[in-house]
């Protein structure tokens, strides 16, 4: 994840020729927005929001928009956090909560050894009553985590995610839109397919991506990706974590990343207001400390289309 400082890579011979693969097929491959409660999606995650709302509040002052979706990070065992819930529900956004397993083995989930701890997080996220977006393990396809590529198996990671899924179900928490997230292909991840648990496991997909290079495009970071999820699913897609960094040219590229938004005919987008520092992967995403690139994300906003209802378990399908 990019709290963790992962910034994607993608470069070289292997991103060039996925590109342009993706570019050839994904005009065919592309479903239509699904429904009237799904696309023109804004998010964001804010340092300190699972301690107070005002972070938020202060990026829809900013931007001049509520978010449609507040994201959260989670770490194992962990209990939902239900007062940030709330606050998004009364300002009109669905809680959206990445749950990072640590170095507890996704073998050791699958085989049911942590499930106190998910029928209590199930029957938290079922009492709240409203929408909830939860992601696990996130970021699979890459190799810097421990639950990732070249440390767990794809077999050990599908087993654990159709477990976890199970459990929500047995317990009745039938309001989970269930987000499975990769990072966007680069040298040295591994195939996206080789982790995906199966329709019946995943109500969105989500593809992290950043811009981080002056000469960066949309087609650069997510067409290659978004053509190899659309080989195995047609499962609506939410860019789930991405940003525009300053030294990539924050304000010249917003307009990029909204129009690739549109023209793929995704969900939305999950805007990372934070600040990073300590080299070209640990940028200042945050859109408040750079006027121009906060005018361009307002003038984007305004051809953004906003959903017209709240977010159910079976939007967009």
């Amino acid at each position: 994840m990019k709290r963790t400082a992962k910034i994607v890579i993608a470069a070289g011979v292997t991103l060039i020729i996925l590109a342009t693969v993706g570019l050839l097929v994904l005009g065919s491959l592309a479903p239509k927005p699904a429904s009237p409660s799904a696309g023109g999606l804004l998010g964001v995650a804010e340092v300190g929001e699972t301690a107070s709302y005002q972070p938020v509040e202060d990026f829809a002052a900013a931007v001049g928009r509520q978010p449609d979706i507040v994201l959260y990070y989670s770490s194992w065992k962990e209990a939902f956090q239900q007062r940030l819930a709330a606050e998004a529900y009364a300002h009109g956004a669905t809680p959206f909560v990445q749950i990072d397993p640590g170095q507890t083995s996704l073998a050791v989930i699958a085989a049911g050894h942590d499930d106190g701890f998910l029928i209590s997080y199930a029957r938290q996220v079922k009492a709240y009553g409203h929408s909830v977006i939860i992601g696990f393990a996130a970021e699979m396809n890459g190799y810097w985590d421990p639950w990732g590529y070249g440390h767990t198996s794809p077999a050990d990671f599908v087993a654990a995610w159709r477990h976890l899924v199970t459990v929500f179900r047995r317990q009745g928490a039938n309001n989970v839109i269930w987000l499975w997230t990769v990072d966007i292909t680069e040298p040295g991840t591994g195939p996206v397919q080789d982790w995906w648990p199966g329709n019946s496991y995943v109500t969105w997909v989500g593809i992290d991506g950043y811009y981080y290079r002056r000469d960066y495009t949309f087609g650069d970071a997510f067409l290659p990706t978004i053509a190899e999820v659309r080989i195995f699913t047609q499962r609506p897609i939410l860019l789930s974590e991405t940003a525009v960094g300053q030294v990539a040219g924050q304000a010249a590229k917003i307009p990029d990343l909204f129009d690739g938004v549109r023209a793929n005919h995704l969900l939305g987008l999950v805007w990372f207001d934070q600040t990073q520092s300590g080299g070209i992967y640990h940028q200042d995403w945050r859109l408040e400390d750079n006027p121009a690139g906060l005018a361009a994300f307002r003038q984007a906003l305004k051809t953004y289309r906003q959903p017209g209802k709240s977010l159910s378990p079976r939007a967009g399908l």
